[in-house]
């Protein structure tokens, strides 16, 4: 669901989603390991697998959400600390993390992609519009209003959003960023958006909502941020889930625990990084 970018994961889905090339089924075979039999999942350590320059997400220095996160899985699981394997949100980072067993669970990943196998998801949450409030914007609630026929629309290219606006003929007035930044080199994507859209390079700024949400606290939190769940087409909410090995069962059967028995505590962590949070009728989590 970057950011990195990554969605999802960056897109996820592609935005959300992590890229990774696959591997031969003989790879996965694993013997008795450190966690339940036939798994190699570490018993004493919480190994996590992340971006190390990923704001809101995941940061070297710990300041993300899923570093707060992964510091409440590992006390609801009883390891004793929480230890990185650091890679760049790019293709191969699965590969080269999660299914190299350097690492034994990825903290944010979005449901159904076949490179993991996913836990529950945590949270559901959904693309969003930015624009200045009072700029004869505010009463917008769609990709599809008129009242974007002429204005400046900063967008991800190759996300869901990205198609919508190529529906409605909005598209020659798209200024398009791009799919994947290395963070650590240059900033964020939606921190770039969003002070374009303070400057007045774009008129509205269409990103994955926990960037969103985060960068727009960050520079003006008086931005309008309108959700775009409910649109008429294409895909704008996701749910996002912790990644695991496919033959880590225990393992996920545990974190399925972790999260149904806490979910009030991370929805809390979320909101402080103001995650739009959606339910599955596409209404507003706040607490």
């Amino acid at each position: 669901m970057t950011q990195h970018t990554r969605p999802l994961r960056q897109w996820f889905v592609a935005l959300l989603i992590v890229a990774g090339i696959a591997i031969p089924s003989g790879a996965l075979a694993q013997g008795a390991g450190l966690g339940a039999a036939g798994e190699l999942v570490d018993s004493d350590v919480l190994r996590v697998c992340a971006d190390p320059s990923n704001m809101p997400f995941s940061d070297q220095s710990g300041k993300g959400f899923e570093n707060k996160l992964a510091e409440l899985v590992a006390a609801k699981t009883g390891r004793k600390s929480v230890a990185y394997t650091w890679y760049p949100t790019a293709t191969g980072f699965v590969r080269n993390t999660l299914r190299s067993n350097h690492c034994d669970i990825i903290m944010g990943y979005a449901q159904g992609d076949e490179l993991v196998q996913n836990t529950n998801a945590y949270y559901r949450s959904t693309y969003v519009m930015l624009f200045k409030k009072g700029a004869g914007l505010d009463d917008v609630m769609s990709i599809e209003d008129t009242k974007l026929a002429g204005k400046k629309i900063g967008v991800v290219a190759g996300t869901p959003p990205a198609a919508n606006l190529a529906k409605v003929g909005y598209m020659r007035n798209v200024l398009p960023y791009p799919l994947m930044v290395d963070t650590r080199l240059a900033p964020s994507m939606a921190d770039v958006m969003i002070k374009d859209l303070m400057k007045g390079t774009i008129d509205v700024a269409i990103l994955w909502g926990p960037m969103a949400g985060y960068y727009a606290n960050e520079i003006n939190p008086d931005l309008a941020v309108v959700s775009l769940a409910k649109e008429k087409s294409g895909h704008m909410a996701y749910r996002i889930t912790m990644g695991v090995r496919p033959s880590d069962q225990e393992w996920k059967r545990t974190l399925n625990k972790v999260i149904k028995e806490n979910q009030p505590e991370i929805n809390r962590i979320l909101l402080e990084y103001h995650v739009p949070l959606m339910d599955e009728n596409d209404k507003p989590i706040m607490q």
